[in-house]
């Protein structure tokens, strides 16, 4: 199977760079899966679409202010763009400029209230970085950080919140589960109260969820490894919702990677923590998540060949040249859809 399979052509006036005034407000696009059709919607119909007894599931990782600017003892810029904790105060980052930051240079960050030293230098040119500071790590990274937004977006976020969900808990992540910032509080607790179960994962994303493929075959593709973790309770709503012949919809496509990650194979899950590197494309069986909610993603990337593994290639990119007709919005602060 071959990576340009997956390509598509995208005007980059439809490439959202701010998010919406109102989250729900983004517009929705529904795939139906029996009929090969889709519906024209606003977000906030979702609930429209979800049943009494199944169960939603949305990952709780919360971004961190990853993005940090500072000097060496030289007096030189530097960046860096923190990846990973990897132990302790030991962090996996991307830096510029890589040929500049050998192992031992030391930096200073604001001030001097965070110290760092490049330690190794991994495969493929990120560093490893041991941190030193007085205080509370994310507390500091809240001081003199900035929100590590994906590259097609150019214009300067104003409100940090905006590249949050609403549930957002556990700090980890370098790229926000897109698919949930379309999700306001009182839409979840309207969809409580139509009988729908709300569990929740913890999937901490890497920045590799931007990086193109560069092999020519699908199949060659290493994916990046993330940390996830999933809870008794959830497991527990998860597993009853798929016994009661009701659906598992995941929010997004990592929610998705920790559910096929740690299901069996009649699709139940259990409490687990761990890393996953599982590479979803066509031709994949999956186990647990019978519906997805997600946005649209950039040509040749892993996201789109998931997409396509559950909703057929053919039909998906059916509804992505529709979307550039109708003028939908792609990518992180983008339009959403629904595959049912």
């Amino acid at each position: 199977m071959k990576v340009e399979e997956f390509n598509y052509e995208l005007p980059k006036e439809l490439i959202a760079q701010t998010p919406y005034n109102k989250r729900d407000e983004a517009r929705l696009m529904v795939l139906d899966r029996k009929t090969k059709t889709f519906e024209h919607k606003v977000f906030r119909d979702i609930i429209d679409y979800l049943n009494k007894g199944d169960c939603l599931v949305i990952n709780d990782t919360k971004v961190i202010p990853a993005r940090i600017f500072g000097k060496k003892e030289t007096g030189a810029n530097v960046e860096f763009l923190l990846l990973k904790r990897l132990e302790g105060d030991d962090w996996e980052a991307m830096v510029r400029p890589g040929n500049k930051l050998k192992p031992g240079t030391k930096v200073l960050f604001g001030d001097g209230i965070l110290k760092a030293q490049i330690l190794d230098v991994f495969e493929g040119g990120n560093r490893r970085v041991k941190f030193e500071y007085k205080g509370i790590f994310n507390e500091i990274l809240d001081q003199i950080g900035l929100m590590p937004l994906p590259p097609y977006i150019k214009e300067k976020l104003k409100d940090k919140s905006k590249y949050q969900t609403v549930y957002a808990k556990y700090d980890g992540s370098s790229a926000a589960p897109t698919a949930g910032l379309h999700f306001t509080n009182e839409l979840l607790e309207k969809i409580k109260d139509k009988g729908i179960e709300i569990a929740k994962v913890t999937l901490h994303i890497g920045i590799g969820t931007f990086r193109p493929v560069k092999v020519e075959n699908v199949e060659d593709h290493k994916m990046h490894s993330e940390h996830y973790y999933i809870k008794k309770d959830d497991a527990n709503k998860i597993n009853l919702a798929k016994q009661t012949g009701h659906r598992v919809i995941s929010v997004g496509t990592t929610s998705c990677r920790v559910l096929e990650s740690v299901s069996n194979e009649q699709g139940l899950v259990h409490e687990a923590e761990g890393d996953t590197d599982i590479f979803i494309y066509p031709g994949y069986k999956f186990k647990c998540i019978d519906s997805l909610i997600t946005n649209f993603h950039l040509p040749e990337s892993t996201l789109i060949m998931l997409v396509s593994s559950l909703a057929g290639r053919d039909f998906v990119f059916k509804a992505y040249n529709e979307a550039v007709k109708k003028k939908y919005k792609f990518f992180s602060f983008g339009d959403a859809m629904i595959i049912i």
